[in-house]
């Protein structure tokens, strides 16, 4: 019998990944979505409605951080697709370490919104260290262990309990190699709310901005603008040419000394103001372009930094808005990517195409806080759904069924070539 030909087969193995890069090709780009936080402090700013359907409709932000438990706020995300992070205030630290204080804040600031709005994550307190507060540092973990008791007690399993920190948690912030977290607090504090974290499954969140490190000297290396000469980093041999990875590479390297650099970390607020005080180098609306727009590269590409490679941070830029009340320097009041009116301040690629807004149905935030069939579901309901994962309100909600679009390609795609062997 003559030996069965070959050819075929080959031809069609050789044809098969050009398929597949054609098929790939018909794609639409892929684009994560981003965080941003929502102040309030401003005379001038939308009704919370209009913000959410905003959001939701016309731009690829699908995560929101609050700074409080606005209930006009928190509600109008309901039904929208966007998770929101909310804020137990600092002045709440000393009730929620207590049983029965947890449970009546779960009851009053949780209960009424979740799920219909998906609360992701609830933080406690706001850059604790920064008080000086002996009470609010040393009350700062039980509280939240206690917080996450109630919640699990509810029902509300799948929300996250952590706080946000400045990076004043550093006794040494550069370079990354050498950094630490502040003595004795490092093992008081920051080890076990690191053990509480890893057990929970809830990042690590830090609040880098390049913009309160940088000089005259040192735009590019803060903006990340290539080509810059970078900061060497003696105790590696890391050339760092973008002051923001640098930042996340301080933070990882204090964690990974108290032996937890397998915890997730979380970028609570990074930003670039739009104007500051008058002759401040570096700042103005094309440098906060610039930079906000690396930021949500970096936050797509999935490329992580030197020391944490290919990692992904849930990532929340700051600002939704100007807050024009807000007290302190000007640029406190300049950070926002969006005018009073909904107009972007700049483009940074957060709005969608006129195409995918026509492709989306109209989201119209439930003022009741969600559809009964929505808010029946319960949190059990969304746990059954495969969406229990620590990373589960960190990533785009159209990537399953991008994944599901290209499985389904390559299987045509291998139904074809089989034909053809």
């Amino acid at each position: 019998m003559a030996p069965p030909r070959r050819h075929g087969h080959a031809a069609a193995a050789a044809a098969l990944p050009l398929l597949i890069l054609l098929l790939l090709l018909l794609l639409p780009p892929f684009a994560a979505a981003i965080g941003v936080n929502y102040g309030t402090k401003g005379d001038n700013l939308p009704p919370p409605a209009t913000v959410a359907a905003f959001l939701a409709n016309r731009t690829r932000i699908d995560r929101v951080k609050l700074f409080d438990t606005n209930p006009d706020i928190v509600k109008a995300f309901a039904g929208t697709g966007i998770t929101v992070m909310v804020t137990a205030g600092n002045g709440d630290i000393p009730t929620l370490g207590t049983k029965d204080g947890a449970a009546a804040w779960v009851a009053a600031n949780i209960a009424p919104y979740y799920p219909a709005t998906d609360i992701s994550l609830v933080a406690v307190g706001n850059e604790i260290i920064n008080t000086a507060d002996n009470g609010l540092i040393s009350g700062l973990v039980p509280a939240m262990r206690t917080l996450r008791a109630a919640l699990v007690a509810a029902g509300y399993r799948r929300i996250r309990v952590s706080t946000p920190h400045s990076l004043g948690i550093l006794a040494v912030p550069a370079p990354p190699s050498a950094s630490r977290f502040l003595d004795v607090l490092d093992r008081a504090m920051f080890a076990p709310m690191l053990e509480f974290l890893r057990k929970t499954r809830s990042p690590f969140i830090v609040n880098p901005y390049p913009y309160f490190g940088y000089n005259g000297d040192t735009i590019p290396y803060a903006l990340a603008r290539r080509p810059n000469p970078g900061v060497l980093d003696p105790g590696t041999g890391i050339t760092y040419t973008s002051m923001f990875e640098a930042q996340l590479d301080s933070v990882f390297s204090a964690m990974k000394k108290l032996g937890f650099g397998d915890v997730e970390i979380a970028v609570g607020e990074t930003g670039w103001p739009t104007k500051a005080e008058d002759g401040q180098a570096g700042v103005s609306v094309a440098e906060a372009a610039e930079y906000n727009r690396y930021l949500i590269g970096e936050a797509s590409s999935g490329s992580g930094t030197p020391l944490m490679p290919k990692r992904t941070f849930e990532t929340y830029i700051f600002a939704l808005f100007n807050e024009n009340l807000k007290p302190g320097p000007i640029a406190e009041r300049n950070f926002g990517l969006f005018k009073p009116d909904l107009t972007p301040v700049y483009d940074v690629g957060l709005m969608k195409d006129p195409e995918e807004e026509e492709g989306d149905a109209t989201t119209t935030p439930a003022g009741d806080g969600g559809s009964p069939e929505t808010a029946a579901k319960g949190d059990g309901g969304k746990e059954s759904e495969g969406k229990n994962s620590p990373h589960g309100h960190g990533g785009p909600s159209d990537a399953p069924s991008i994944v599901l679009s290209v499985s389904s390609m390559l299987t045509i795609a291998l139904s074809i070539t089989v034909l053809h062997l």
